[in-house]
């Protein structure tokens, strides 16, 4: 299939176009082209896909199979992109979020559950409700948290910084809340195998690791990863209601529970995850935490001494 992916030169399509490089695919990148492309010669477009007029100047007479949207935020950035190709895409694959879930007591999240129309990510979900109502053959995947190599938010970075250099790991509330990750790799793995399946025309999917764990298990496993045992590193929880941190950020997970049923990814795309939580952070530790030098960086760690100042 000839394929377009929105962006490829980011974490999530850096791993979506060698998958589907790897599978045979002839894939096409759209991008600004500020970034290294993931596999040398591979062919781009450049362009703002902010601009709709220069979307469809560069894009209205190319010819697709499928497109990957990775990047799309808003409703606005990918109603564009839908409108061109409407009539002539055997499929269109949209990048969401499990961010869009509506907070419950019932848990894990599946498909169907209500979306918060207050969500950050609102614009996620209404994305959805277009593309459903347009009559593409289109897919949506939700991930929950997305770490690996390459990884441009602080989350698995976070743990590493502090196990690092010996200090201790500050954690909201009562280190119990449930979460869940997803190694990157096997969202891109998800991502190409609703290519060619009928099954995932109309459908959403939640993507992520198949096992959930705590905030101390995570801060464990990190430590792991890392060379250490878990009895090496110091868990301190804390009451965030007590500090005004402002825009700064005390912690890289929302503090909740939030953990996603990825068993309808598994069952309609056959996919299974290939790294359990302490192999991806492993691979993320070694080939990206070590690998960038940021272990012996200078990190900021301002935020955890107002903490810890009140203990």
């Amino acid at each position: 299939m000839r394929v377009l992916v929105m962006g490829g030169t980011r974490f999530i399509g850096v791993y979506l176009t060698k998958v589907l490089v790897k599978q045979g695919h002839d894939v096409v990148l759209f991008n600004r082209g500020n970034k290294p492309v993931p596999i040398e010669g591979i062919e781009q477009i450049h362009g703002d896909r902010q601009d709709s007029t220069q979307l469809k100047d560069k894009l209205a007479s190319e010819k697709f199979d499928a497109i990957f949207d990775n990047n799309g935020r808003e409703l606005t950035d990918t109603q564009p992109l839908a409108e061109i190709f409407k009539d002539h895409i055997q499929h269109f694959v949209y990048v969401s979020s499990a961010g869009v879930y509506q907070k419950t007591d019932q848990m894990p999240h599946r498909e169907g559950d209500p979306v918060d129309p207050n969500s950050r990510h609102k614009g996620k979900f209404e994305t959805e409700d277009y593309l459903a109502k347009t009559g593409l053959p289109w897919t949506s995947i939700r991930p929950t948290y997305i770490y690996g190599p390459q990884n441009y938010n602080d989350l698995e970075a976070w743990f590493f910084d502090r196990i690092v250099r010996d200090r201790p790991i500050l954690i909201p509330a009562h280190g119990s809340y449930i979460t869940q990750l997803g190694h990157v790799h096997d969202l891109a793995t998800a991502m190409a195998a609703v290519l060619n399946n009928p099954k995932a025309i109309g459908q959403i999917y939640n993507v992520s690791g198949d096992r959930y764990v705590t905030f101390d298990g995570l801060a464990k496993a990190c430590a792991i990863a890392a060379g250490k045992s878990p009895d090496e590193i110091k868990l301190l929880h804390y009451n965030p209601k007590q500090f005004d941190f402002g825009k700064r950020k005390s912690f890289p997970l929302r503090t909740q529970h939030f953990f996603a049923d990825v068993h309808k990814a598994m069952n309609d795309l056959n996919w299974t995850p290939e790294y359990d939580l302490i192999s991806g952070l492993k691979d993320s530790y070694e080939n990206d935490y070590l690998a960038s030098g940021r272990h012996q960086a200078e990190i900021d760690f301002s935020v955890d001494e107002d903490i810890l100042s009140a203990f």
